[in-house]
């Protein structure tokens, strides 16, 4: 990875002559935690300081401009920001899509959001939400680009048509390999929509350069866009473990190592990892598998101890980019413990990201297809990836006119 890597955001900061497009128009911002520069400064504060654009108006979306709220279907209020004076809208609140009043205070839209490559992540909808408003209300769309950290491999099944919800925004594979810039032009095109939008891309970004194969380790600072994504471990594992959020065991919320490592108290980690390399160990590549006890300290399981797997990518001698398949992983422990234990009470029902009348595990794969795949004793691993597979070249090639980065 090069060491001149620089994201969108510093290009704006950097360059008067990409901002003069920028001049007398109203500008608004919308960002997370994550959404800072190279030296660390968040963009709410670098793009108030510059003398030549005018900031009018604030977004935050799911877990807040602040990242200060913890779990899902926590909303965040508007507020005024006591430094700038500006009012921050959220859009994680009384609504998700921005209000006519909302629209009214800006000229230009930056959106400066970090996101981790996987098409549950809620910043992919919020993207469309306002691309849509945009065009509605003859706004413009500046996306400041960010690397996607789960870099350029496709996995898992596409969201199918009717199952679209706040954590499915469209037709992509569950890890889809784009950045946010090269989203919004997947969007627009997609969605056919009439929109004023500028993508500011890196400069330098090399999504299959080693060690971070997405992500400039060494080279930028890691902060968490949400709350449970502590690294670039949580990042490259997500796609799959997601999926945990649909279920009953723990996906390691309330411990320091959320959404690597999965659990319950009444699992039997050993036999389930040995269920797992039995049916297909080919699946399992790419990351060591690691039996742990762990005891969350709130969210599912709080105060049990639970034996379950953690997940580990960060060593070099043992993660392969190009072999690890997070998402058929975390389907495999699912098949595994279905065989194991068939009346194991796996899903998970309950109100998920405002939905009340559908399986969360079906919200978060678009489909029910992977919950029945689980759930037929007769089913293999060749029945899932004869399933898959076609989506997965059908957006390999899908997304090539979209890529800004090669």
């Amino acid at each position: 990875m090069t060491a001149a890597i620089q994201f969108g955001l510093d290009r704006l900061l950097d360059d008067a002559a990409l901002r003069r497009p920028l001049a007398g128009r109203r500008v608004a911002l919308l960002a997370h935690p994550a959404s800072v520069t190279r030296g660390l400064v968040h963009s709410l504060d670098a793009l108030a300081a510059l003398p030549d654009l005018r900031l009018t108006a604030a977004f935050g979306p799911q877990h807040g401009l602040r990242g200060d709220k913890q779990d899902n279907m926590v909303e965040s209020p508007d507020f005024d920001d006591p430094v700038h004076g500006v009012p921050v809208f959220s859009l994680y609140g009384d609504v998700r899509r921005p209000t006519d009043a909302m629209m009214d205070s800006f000229d230009v839209l930056l959106v400066d959001l970090q996101d981790l490559g996987c098409r549950i992540y809620t910043f992919i909808t919020t993207l469309r939400y306002v691309l849509e408003a945009a065009a509605a209300h003859g706004k413009a769309v500046w996306v400041l680009d960010r690397p996607n950290p789960a870099g350029r491999p496709i996995e898992g099944l596409r969201l199918r048509p009717g199952w679209e919800s706040f954590v499915g925004a469209g037709p992509l594979p569950m890890r889809h390999g784009l950045t946010m810039g090269e989203l919004a032009r997947w969007f627009i095109a997609t969605l056919k929509l009439d929109v004023d939008c500028e993508v500011i891309a890196m400069q330098g970004w090399e999504p299959e350069a080693a060690p971070g194969y997405g992500w400039p380790l060494g080279e930028r600072s890691w902060i968490n866009p949400s709350p449970n994504a502590p690294n670039l471990s949580m990042a490259r594992a997500y796609a799959g473990t997601v999926m945990l959020e649909g279920t009953t065991l723990s996906e390691g919320r309330g411990t320091t190592r959320p959404l690597e490592l999965f659990g319950a108290p009444d699992l039997d980690a050993h036999a389930l990892l040995a269920a797992m390399r039995a049916l297909a160990p080919d699946w399992l590549g790419g990351c060591v598998l690691r039996e742990c006890w762990f005891e969350p300290t709130f969210h599912k399981h709080a105060g049990k101890l639970c034996s379950g797997l953690q997940i580990h990518v960060e060593d070099p001698a043992h993660y392969g980019h190009a072999a690890f398949r997070p998402w058929r992983l975390q389907a495999l422990a699912f098949k595994a413990l279905r065989l194991l234990r068939p009346d194991y009470p796996l899903w998970r029902d309950f109100a998920y990201e405002y939905e009340h009348d559908r399986l969360a595990i079906d919200l978060i794969n678009g489909s029910e297809l992977l919950r029945e795949w689980v759930d037929n004793p007769a089913a293999t691993p060749a029945d899932l990836d004869a399933l898959t597979q076609p989506d997965e070249t059908a957006w390999l090639q899908e997304r090539e006119p979209f890529l800004l980065y090669r």
